[in-house]
């Protein structure tokens, strides 16, 4: 999934302004730990079947570009 945007919201007054999915009370770090225990994406999608395939990828992208912004501003001059 290239554009997260559609998909990942930051507001205020949920979750602490932490990123969520689709403006949901489920936050991106909640699915990444999820996939971090070795839970598989249709076990993500079983347990919570408000989420869709596409949030779960959408997460992901999210976490690597921001992985890959932190790394840009931490490189030595």
């Amino acid at each position: 999934m290239s554009d997260w945007r559609s998909r990942i919201t930051v507001e205020p007054g949920k979750l602490g302004g932490k990123p969520c999915v689709r403006g949901m009370r489920m936050s991106v770090a909640d699915v990444l730990e999820y996939l971090a225990a070795d839970m598989s994406i249709e076990e993500v999608l079983g347990d919570f079947p408000y989420l869709e395939r596409e949030d779960i990828l959408a997460c992901l992208a999210y976490a690597a570009e921001r992985e890959r912004e932190r790394n840009q501003t931490h490189q030595p001059a």
